[in-house]
């Protein structure tokens, strides 16, 4: 039996997998395992739906493939888990034909444009977290939406914001996951914003005034 705490953090019990510990990786798996999967999930999109369980599998094949040389290298765990996962999406895609664009700008030409917050002034807000009736099925409408927005992105940006808003990392870990500069997963991430900002159109509630 083991003698490590159940708190451990994902460097330690990675640490102790290495040493031969099967519950480390069980936590591991159990800690993070919905997140990745809905990170591969959106990443692939509605098009690759069929290969998200092959990414996924392949993903934590490779954490285990590579428990005995692992070192945290000035990332988290979960940062070096959504890298493999990225990397393995990238290859499913390639393989399949796809031509997958990482250029940061993504052949955009001056600042993203967007849209006006005037067409949305008049849709509900999610002011309670218990919608009922119509307010609720606006709201299940604007996350198809959405999902759809994202379907439409090119690759990088979409890990980009996925990374960030999804699975919440700090931008420098979206950078180190994504093995590109600060700078570079900040536009990436501007420009995501703002396509979906204008897909999304009269699913998004205006800013609030200043």
């Amino acid at each position: 039996m083991s003698d490590s705490p159940v708190d451990d953090d994902d460097d330690a019990l990675m640490a102790a997998y290495a040493r031969g510990e099967a519950a480390a990786f069980e936590r591991l798996y159990t800690r993070h395992r919905l997140a990745l999967y809905r990170f591969v999930r959106r990443l692939l999109g509605s098009a690759n739906a069929a290969q998200v369980d092959e990414v996924f599998q392949d993903t934590w094949l490779r954490v285990v493939q590579a428990r005995a040389r692992w070192q945290p290298q000035g990332a988290s765990f979960r940062t070096w888990l959504f890298t493999l996962a990225h990397h393995r999406a990238i290859d499913l895609l390639r393989k399949s034909g796809r031509e997958v664009a990482l250029d940061a700008h993504e052949g955009e030409d001056g600042e993203p444009w967007q849209p006006e917050a005037a067409a949305w002034q008049h849709w509900p807000a999610p002011a309670s977290a218990t919608l009922q009736g119509d307010e609720l099925a606006f709201w299940r409408r604007a996350g198809e939406k959405l999902l759809a927005c994202l379907d439409e992105l090119p690759l990088a940006q979409r890990s980009a914001f996925l990374l960030h808003h999804d699975d919440g990392l700090a931008l420098a870990d979206v950078a180190h996951a994504l093995e590109v500069g600060f700078e570079t997963a900040k536009t990436r991430l501007r420009y995501a914003m703002a396509k979906l900002r204008a897909c999304m159109g009269a699913y998004l509630a205006p800013e609030s005034p200043r």
